[in-house]
């Protein structure tokens, strides 16, 4: 987890809770990561000496820590965020997924991630569908590496009745069981809507990555803290998109404030018949589908 997910407190011109983003370097360091994407040199390496284990090598993430920018002006007392996905424009191209890495500085693997695609295929006659991911070893061994990610060509053979693809990432809920389960309170809930964790007071007990009921929560083996997706928490407080957001070339992904009425995660849910995953674990998630079969969980 980088550092831009911790937060302190400040007074109420600022945000509250242990210093507001004053932490939030890493991600910018991972933005100028992502302008420069193709170029592995200024990547970093994991201890096991697998090239882009991170975005950042470790003289951006000791920098983008030392020097953490500042965030004027916001007042997360004025914001209520929340996000829509279009399940009918998703291509499943997994750009999102791969420009969320890059700006957020996750593990360069399958199986880390803080958003993702499913597909979900019905063949012909089936009453289930059937799902697989980036994860899947099939899709893995298609692409023939774990930076891009692609989904394969098996069904090319056989004959599908339906088949669409669903993007995954967290709820950020109302009733978050992340926070009733974390011991030392590094995952809390900002009055803004989305759910943040300061990865000063996480010790990886994991106990919140077993209690989401989305699965949408790791541990980060290489600094031993939780991790998830948080909308780009640094992308969003100076007015700009989340980064999965930005590189979708359909519009499948919305985000917006709910307290603009014209904004356009307000206009998605006024204009569509718009549900939540999982709603009878009564998390009451921020994140809403429109076109999503019953069977999507």
């Amino acid at each position: 987890m980088t550092n831009q997910d911790q937060i302190e407190n400040t007074e109420d011109t600022g945000v509250t809770r242990r210093g507001f983003l004053g932490l939030m370097g890493a991600g910018v360091a991972a933005t100028t990561a992502l302008v420069s994407v193709d170029s592995n040199a200024q990547f970093g390496q994991h201890k096991t000496g697998h090239k882009l284990a991170f975005q950042q090598n470790e003289a951006q993430y000791e920098e983008a820590l030392n020097n953490p920018p500042q965030i004027p002006n916001y007042n997360w007392n004025d914001h209520k965020w929340s996000y829509g996905v279009d399940v009918s424009r998703c291509i499943g191209c997994m750009r999102c997924m791969e420009a969320c890495k890059a700006e957020n500085s996750v593990q360069e693997d399958a199986n880390h991630h803080r958003t993702w695609i499913e597909r979900y295929v019905y063949l012909e006659g089936a009453e289930e569908a059937l799902v697989d991911s980036a994860a899947d070893p099939k899709n893995i061994e298609y692409v023939g590496s774990e930076v891009h990610f692609r989904f394969d060509n098996r069904y090319k053979d056989e004959k599908v009745d339906k088949a669409f693809f669903v993007p995954k990432l967290c709820n950020q809920c109302e009733e978050p069981s992340c926070v009733q389960v974390c011991p030392t309170g590094a995952t809390f809930k900002a009055p803004d809507g989305v759910v943040l964790i300061d990865t000063n007071y996480c010790f990886g007990c994991q106990y919140c990555v077993q209690a989401c009921p989305y699965g949408v929560r790791s541990l980060n083996e290489e600094r031993g803290t939780a991790e998830k997706c948080n909308w780009c928490y640094h992308r969003i407080t100076k007015g700009l998109n989340p980064a999965c957001v930005e590189v979708c070339p359909t519009g499948s992904r919305v985000f917006g404030d709910l307290n603009d009425k014209n904004s356009p995660i307000s206009l998605f849910i006024k204009n569509n018949q718009v549900t939540v995953l999982k709603s009878e674990m009564g998390n009451k998630p921020n994140l809403y589908y429109a076109g999503a079969d019953k069977e999507v969980s």
